[in-house]
């Protein structure tokens, strides 16, 4: 018999995937499924999207290997309590009951939904660059900015399950309008789409980030100054969140994230500007350990790692 296994769901602002990953944090090789979501997206076609890959994921599960239940990873900001997920970049749900839509495709299994933010951040303290760590603040910046936090070694307190949505603290110098209604939160600042439409404003010609990663690579004036842009706006947002929290090490994972190696030294750069603050300027800026699986694994951490969970 092999190892026991989660059911895990990843649902952001372009994709729902998802897995079976076992007690190890190791996904099972043919697993995995994805389907698109989107600002198009109607309720109907996301909810049977989300049904079509977690069936697809439970035919996989071998015979005889135990499956514990379903993690839920979600883009923010949800309701914990009820299981509610209202994603910013999925207009088409809020307050959507994804943690009943999916109990009630599988309602033998106990099913647990946290922020996507949170779900990464447990899974580099499992098996990632958090690792040892007991005072992390983990980062996705992809379509959006999420983050979570791990404090004293557990999952920090949340009544509603939003805590640690870095991707809307407000970060100085910048009043670039987001959604949520702030203006110049990191996410707005630095997200792949954000970062790219701000290059285009000033002459850039290509559409996506990887376009954006090419032209950088290649010494365009335009791509290296949006990736300073977008990483020093990360670096104030993290000394912000280590003044606040005392962190040991932010993990930094999402897509958008992988734009160049030189996001993450201006993020650092501006970091070691705090210079009168040493408990702030210690804070080591890591990549994610985990590659493009870290959501899915934090997902299965809601299931097989519970006493992270506050």
């Amino acid at each position: 018999m092999g190892h026991a296994l989660a059911l895990a769901i990843d649902l952001g602002g372009t994709k729902v995937e998802a897995a079976l990953v076992d007690d190890r944090g190791v996904l099972l090789a043919g697993s995995r499924h994805r389907r698109p979501t989107g600002a198009d997206a109607t309720s109907a076609g996301l909810e049977a999207a989300v049904h079509e890959v977690v069936d697809a994921a439970r035919a996989a599960v071998p015979a005889g290997v135990p499956l514990r239940g379903i993690g839920i990873g979600a883009a923010g900001p949800i309701d914990v309590d009820g299981a509610l997920v209202s994603p910013l970049n999925v207009p088409a749900w809020r307050d959507f009951p994804l943690g009943a839509s999916v109990a009630g495709r599988s309602p033998d299994l106990p099913v647990t939904l946290r922020i996507d933010g949170l779900c990464i951040t447990l899974a580099e303290h499992w098996v990632g660059a958090g690792r040892g760590v007991d005072n992390l603040l983990g980062m996705v910046v992809s379509t959006g900015v999420g983050g979570g936090l791990v404090l004293g070694g557990r999952a920090v307190p949340s009544p509603t399950g939003n805590a640690g949505h870095v991707g809307h603290i407000e970060v100085g110098g910048f009043d670039d309008p987001c959604p949520c209604g702030g203006s110049g939160c990191l996410e707005a600042v630095a997200s792949g789409p954000r970062t790219v439409a701000w290059a285009r404003a000033r002459g850039f010609t290509g559409e996506t980030g990887e376009d954006l990663a090419m032209a950088h690579a290649a010494g365009d004036r335009v791509a290296l100054e949006a990736v300073h842009r977008a990483g020093t706006a990360i670096g104030r947002a993290v000394a912000s969140a280590a003044n606040l929290l005392d962190l040991d090490v932010v993990a930094i994972g999402g897509g958008f994230s992988r734009v160049a190696p030189a996001l993450f030294e201006h993020a650092r750069a501006a970091l070691a500007e705090r210079a009168g603050f040493p408990f702030v300027t210690r804070v080591r800026i890591v990549p994610s350990g985990l590659s493009d699986e870290g959501p899915l694994i934090g997902a299965a951490a809601l299931v097989h790692r519970p006493e992270l969970l506050i």
